[in-house]
């Protein structure tokens, strides 16, 4: 575990992305599936309706046995889609399984945009969101971009609204002792890596 006492949020986060970038494609491959044994079967994952999950890049845990296992079941799953730049937004689209990919602006794979398939994200049962770094009080290191802060900014200002339910994914290498948040950080419900759940 690192200890982040003497970091700045910028070191720690390239820190935490070399060290999960380290793992070889085994055992990415494992954690993925360590990952799906840890969540397939859990209540809060079956009795979502509405899912929303990520195509990882740079390293990050792979959530798509999950994305699979969620369609096969026939729940509605969906994917972050990017505003065009300069715009920081995101929205959540409903992707299927043939669904046609483009990149967007960071070469992550995203469905075109159409807005008759976009849901609100306070109407999605569940987020299982990427992270470059996490610790056990449900703080959340990102990207930097804000894109999931500011999508999630509502929760601050809804004290008694509980919907969607926050997971964070990663690998066991990211977690650190303690992350200060910042004023617009939108603490986790938990984190679940391939080993269990903070």
């Amino acid at each position: 575990m690192i200890e982040t006492t003497d970091l700045s949020r910028p070191q720690l986060r390239r820190l935490l992305r070399q060290a999960r970038r380290r793992l070889s494609p085994q055992a990415q491959r494992r954690a993925a599936q360590g990952l799906y044994r840890q969540l397939a079967q859990h209540p809060v994952f079956r009795r979502a309706k509405h899912i929303a999950l990520y195509l990882p890049s740079d390293g990050e845990i792979d959530p798509r046995p999950l994305l699979r296992a969620a369609q096969r079941r026939g729940k509605a799953t969906y994917l972050p889609v990017l505003s065009p730049w300069p715009c920081t937004k995101m929205v959540f689209q409903r992707v299927r399984a043939d669904e046609k990919m483009t990149p967007n602006r960071f070469r992550i794979p995203e469905p075109r945009r159409n807005r008759a398939q976009q849901r609100k994200v306070w109407a999605l049962d569940l987020i299982l969101m990427p992270l470059v770094g996490f610790d056990r009080h449900g703080g959340r290191l990102g990207m930097g971009g804000g894109f999931y802060d500011r999508s999630l900014a509502y929760r601050g200002r809804r004290k008694n609204w509980h919907k969607p339910t926050l997971l964070g994914l990663a690998h066991e290498c990211q977690q650190v002792e303690r992350l200060a948040l910042a004023s617009w950080d939108v603490p986790l419900t938990a984190t679940v890596t391939d080993k269990g759940w903070y």
